[in-house]
């Protein structure tokens, strides 16, 4: 439990250091790799949520789990269309 513990700490640590020295040109392509992993992660908590065992932990944090990933995923792609709309001329259609 400990080992997990510091596993979590070390990687929110990681984590704001990284995000805090991206330059802001990589943000958008930083955030279609985010979705994809999101991606994945939908997919492993729909297994999660399927298990045909009767442990109704599990599902419910499966479910929670693939609810969490489908707003971030959705969200994520939702930002990155509105941040690439803003290089499009104002002369061309959508």
């Amino acid at each position: 439990m400990i080992l997990l513990l510091f596993t979590f700490v070390l990687a929110i640590f990681l984590g704001v250091e990284l995000i805090n020295k991206v330059p802001s040109q990589l943000h958008t392509p930083l955030m279609s790799g985010a979705n994809a992993i999101s991606g994945i992660t939908i997919v492993g908590a729909l297994l999660a949520a399927g298990q045909l065992d009767n442990d109704t932990l599990a599902t419910a944090l499966g479910f929670f789990a693939v609810v969490f990933a489908s707003i971030n995923v959705v969200g994520g792609y939702w930002v990155t269309h509105r941040m690439l709309s803003m290089f499009k001329s104002k002369g061309r259609d959508k």
